[in-house]
């Protein structure tokens, strides 16, 4: 199948490295996750080919892709992004923070407190 460039929806997932596992392509392409040309997939048996354009859905991202070929195998990121065109829209910025947030204690990426600053932050505390 795969020299003629069609293949199944959940193989292609897991070759694309779109799921961790193809067991993962089928439920999500079974659950409604996944558009083929604007049509929902309702199958993981369902075929894909060079041009088509498919929209996942995970669970905090839409990704839009245009297939280019068909995998043979997963292999490593560099070979599977052979396998699509990324024409997903670009994310929409979130806020780091909400506006009544109060500032952290600390620098973020800072580390581990030492022995001094976490004694400094037991006296606020007790106070």
């Amino acid at each position: 199948m795969a020299g003629e460039g069609r293949q199944r929806i959940d193989k292609w997932l897991f070759f694309s490295r779109a799921v961790k596992s193809r067991s993962l392509g089928a439920k999500l392409a079974q659950s409604g996750g996944v558009r083929c040309n604007g049509q929902k997939l309702s199958q993981a048996s369902d075929i894909v080919k060079a041009g088509d354009v498919l929209t996942i859905t995970l669970d905090r991202r839409i990704l839009v892709y245009k297939i280019l070929l068909a995998g043979e195998r997963r292999g490593p990121a560099e070979e599977a992004r052979k396998l699509y065109d990324d024409i997903s829209p670009a994310p929409t910025p979130r806020d780091e923070a909400p506006p009544d947030a109060r500032p952290p204690l600390r620098e973020v990426g800072s580390g581990r407190p030492t022995k001094k600053e976490r004694r400094a932050t037991d006296r606020l505390r007790d106070q």
